[in-house]
C-alpha cells in the first residue's frame, strides 16, 4: 500500500513540475557586447529583475559575445521569431527603422542631460514604437556614451587636422557625411579590423567611446584621444513582435519594467566604466585632448542640413529635440 501512496505521490510531483514547466516562458536575449562590458552587466540586471517581477515564470536566457551574429543577424532573428531580444546600436537599427537615423546627427543633444531628458520622455519613446511596424519593438535606451576621434598619426585638436587622414567609420551613412564634412577621408571597416588597419596604416584614426577604446585597446597604438564627442548614438533595448504579441497584459508590464530598471542601473555601470577606461588610457600614455567642440559643430551642420533636405518629414522630430 505504501508503495502506491509513494508511486502516486511522485506521478502527482511530476504531473505539477510538467505543468510548471509549461506555464514557464523563456526569452532569449543576444547582444555583441563582452561579458565584462557595461551593456551585459545592464542585460544581466534585466535577467533578475524581470524574472524577479514574474516569480520565475519568465526565465530569461542571455547570450553575450555575438554568439548569435552580428547585430542586424540577430534583429533578423528577432522578426520571424527564433529570438525575443537583443540589445543593438540605435545606428544599426536605423537600417530598419528609418527614424533612429535621427538620433545619430552630430551634435544633436546639448550635453548628457539633454540627451535623457529627450530619450526618456515622449520624443524618446515614440521613437522607440516606430520599430513595431517592422517587427521591432523599442523596449528602452542603454547608454553609449559619446563617439571622439582618435589617432597614432597626430593630434587631432580642430577640424582642420583631420584633413589628410583616413578614419574608420561604422557602415553608416551620417557617420560617412559627418567626417568627410569634417575634412577627413571616412573609411568604413568593420569593428573588428580596427586594431590591424591602424597599425598597417590602412587608417590613420578612427572614433569611438571611451570604454570601446580601451576595451579594444586601441589605446595601445593610438596616443592621441580628442573628446570633440561629436555624437551620443545610443544602444536600444529591442524585443521582437512576434515574442511579445504572445505575451499576457501582466507579463508585458514586467517585461517593460525590467528594460526600464536596466537601463537605469546600466547608466551607473556605464559612467563607472567610462572613468575606469579614462585612467587606463592615461596611464598608457594616450595624450588626452579637450578641444573646442564649436568648430567640430559648425564644420558638421552640413550633415543635418543634408538629412533634412533628404527626410523632410522628420524635420518636425528634429526641431523638437532641438527645443526640448
Amino acid at each position: 500500500m505504501k508503495y502506491k501512496i509513494l508511486i502516486t505521490t511522485v506521478l502527482l510531483i511530476s504531473i505539477l513540475s510538467c505543468k510548471n514547466e509549461l506555464r514557464t516562458k523563456v526569452l532569449y536575449i543576444g547582444h555583441n557586447s563582452s561579458q565584462a562590458h557595461p551593456v551585459h552587466l545592464g542585460i544581466l540586471e534585466f535577467q533578475k529583475v524581470l524574472e524577479t517581477k514574474s516569480g520565475g515564470s519568465i526565465k530569461v536566457k542571455v547570450f553575450p559575445d555575438g554568439q548569435l551574429g552580428s547585430e542586424r543577424e540577430v534583429l533578423e532573428l528577432l522578426q520571424i521569431g527564433s529570438v525575443a531580444a537583443t540589445k543593438v546600436s540605435a545606428a544599426t537599427l536605423s537600417n530598419f527603422v528609418p527614424e533612429y537615423h535621427i538620433l545619430g546627427i552630430p551634435y544633436l543633444f546639448r550635453d548628457k542631460e539633454h540627451k535623457f531628458e529627450v530619450l526618456e520622455g515622449p520624443v524618446g519613446k515614440s521613437i522607440l514604437e516606430k520599430g513595431s511596424k517592422f517587427w521591432l519593438r523599442g523596449l528602452s535606451y542603454f547608454d553609449a556614451g559619446s563617439r571622439s576621434f582618435y589617432s597614432n598619426k597626430k593630434a587631432i585638436r580642430t577640424p582642420d587636422d583631420l584633413k589628410g587622414l583616413k578614419v574608420r567609420v561604422m557602415n553608416h551613412q551620417m557617420s560617412i557625411h559627418m567626417v568627410n564634412a569634417m575634412g577627413g577621408a571616412a573609411t568604413p571597416l568593420s569593428y573588428s579590423e580596427i586594431y590591424t588597419a591602424l597599425q598597417q596604416g590602412v587608417v590613420d584614426a578612427a572614433e569611438n567611446n571611451p570604454p570601446s577604446f580601451v576595451s579594444s585597446n586601441h589605446h595601445e597604438i593610438s596616443k592621441y584621444y580628442t573628446l570633440d564627442e561629436h555624437s551620443a548614438v545610443p544602444d536600444v533595448l529591442i524585443i521582437g513582435t512576434k515574442y511579445w504579441d504572445n505575451l499576457s497584459e501582466e507579463e508585458k508590464i514586467w517585461v517593460q519594467e525590467a528594460a526600464d530598471e536596466s537601463s537605469q542601473a546600466q547608466k551607473v555601470f556605464w559612467n563607472n566604466s567610462v572613468e575606469e577606461s579614462m585612467k587606463t588610457a592615461k596611464a598608457s600614455g594616450v595624450e588626452i585632448i579637450i578641444p573646442d567642440k564649436k568648430l567640430f559643430a559648425e564644420k558638421s551642420k552640413s550633415v543635418l542640413e543634408e538629412f533634412i533636405k533628404e527626410n523632410p518629414e522628420m524635420a518636425t522630430i528634429v526641431n523638437q529635440i532641438k527645443n526640448q
